[in-house]
């Protein structure tokens, strides 16, 4: 095997110091430069990627406060409408039950004032019936026809009698 061989170890070490020499020299000029190239261009599409990314992140941050600021607007005006809403109910419901008093006061002011007509309607014909009862009662009884006057006179002295002994009021 010529390789092994010592005498042209000499050639073999140039050969390969040459070689070396362009190998190197064509990686350092066309390869390395180009792959060096796509490094840089790839590291400078991810920062920029990167930072498109934490934009991005901002303003759905930004988006989000905005959406949470206008739900809390939101809640808050729906609660004032709300609140507003019972209010007015509330006002209107005691107008109501103020109108409904009044009228239940009018309509027991009413029933009061014809009840006190009718008792004092009863009791100004409380005379005129016992006169006529007492009237019934004395033909009925002896047979005979008594005077009407006599026994309205008689009647409305009965009733004043009964009247005064009875306690006010009843």
């Amino acid at each position: 095997m010529p390789q092994l061989n010592p005498e042209f170890w000499a050639t073999q070490i140039f050969w390969l110091a040459v070689c070396f020499a362009l190998f190197y020299i064509l990686l350092s000029r066309l390869a390395l430069p180009r792959i060096a190239a796509t490094l840089e261009e790839r590291r400078d599409k991810i920062a920029d990627e990167l930072d498109q990314a934490a934009q991005m992140k901002r303003q759905s941050e930004e988006a989000q406060a905005e959406y949470e600021a206008a739900l809390a607007e939101s809640r808050a005006q729906a609660q004032a409408i709300a609140q507003e809403t019972r209010r007015r109910l509330q006002q209107e419901a005691e107008e109501q039950q103020r109108k409904l008093d009044e009228d239940l006061r009018a309509r027991a002011a009413r029933a009061e004032e014809e009840l006190a007509a009718a008792h004092r309607q009863a009791r100004e014909s409380v005379p005129a019936i016992a006169a006529e009862l007492a009237g019934a009662m004395v033909r009925h009884l002896a047979g005979v026809e008594a005077s009407p006057e006599r026994l309205k006179e008689s009647a409305a002295a009965a009733v004043r009698a009964a009247q005064g002994s009875r306690p006010h009021g009843v």
